[in-house]
């Protein structure tokens, strides 16, 4: 290929410029969730006709963004395409297994597959922008945007140093990403529903309470049973939709080709 056609590469104040503005989002991440941990503020769940929940769906939004404009020099059109596909995934999975008898959530299914293409960056803004997308209707999920991050976050990590080359490694990587996961969203958990999130995950809580745990104790246990399981199968179930992706298509990926995510089968 003539070198005329291809782009130019980013100088180094370009790529500093680009760190620094996913830097910024993460810490606003971080803050956001470590305020609503910390204050626990009352309202936060009743939308965001509230002033509480206002501020942290801007302040979520806004990390969202800073971490997308600083991926987006890395993103083909097909993952700006994936992305709506993947919150919509999230929220009517997320949706229907909360209402049913089963200790799991399957919400972050489109987060993961995101974050195995496109990188950590990638799927962190995809947690987040789905959690919000949903707290529109269901404004209880808001808090949990940052436990959503964290989701596509680990699930790029694991990509990235190769637990995807292996189909019995994506799963690995996902009950540990759930031990994480489950640490991170337990207080948040807690403090906005009682512990009683989903019909399923709320009956084990309800459980734990029964033998005289506290209610973030049994909450925790709760997401330390359910978490690993839960990111275990999602893992496995994106992980395996990469692998019936046409070569083509996932070969499109720069995520994917800089770090051989899926081996050699990414560089054909």
């Amino acid at each position: 290929m003539s070198p005329n056609l291809l782009l130019p590469e980013e100088t180094s104040s370009q790529v500093l410029r680009r760190r620094l503005l996913a830097g910024a989002g993460t810490l606003l991440l971080i803050g956001t969730y470590l305020v609503l941990v910390i204050t626990q503020p009352a309202g936060i769940a009743e939308g965001l006709g509230q002033g509480v929940a206002l501020l942290t769906f801007a302040a979520y939004l806004a990390a969202a963004v800073m971490l997308l404009v600083a991926v987006l020099p890395d993103l083909p059109v097909s993952t700006l395409t994936l992305i709506p596909v993947a919150l919509a995934l999230n929220i009517i999975l997320g949706q229907f297994v909360g209402s049913v008898m089963v200790p799991l959530y399957l919400d972050s299914i489109g987060t993961v597959l995101v974050g195995f293409l496109a990188g950590r960056r990638a799927g962190a803004a995809t947690g987040v922008l789905s959690t919000l997308i949903w707290s529109l209707f269901a404004p209880t999920v808001l808090p949990f945007a940052a436990g959503a991050a964290l989701v596509g976050f680990l699930a790029g990590t694991a990509a990235r140093f190769g637990a995807l080359r292996r189909p019995y490694l994506a799963p690995v990587a996902g009950a540990v990403a759930g031990v994480l996961v489950g640490v991170v969203s337990a207080p948040v958990a807690a403090f906005v529903f009682g512990g009683t999130s989903g019909v399923g995950t709320g009956a084990v809580v309800a459980a734990f309470r029964s033998m005289g745990d506290s209610l973030l104790s049994a909450v925790t246990k709760q997401a330390l049973i359910s978490d690993p399981g839960d990111k275990a199968i999602v893992f496995l179930i994106a992980a395996l939709l990469i692998y019936a992706l046409p070569k083509r298509l996932s070969g499109s990926f720069d995520f994917i080709r800089r770090y051989r995510v899926l081996g050699q089968r990414g560089t054909k």
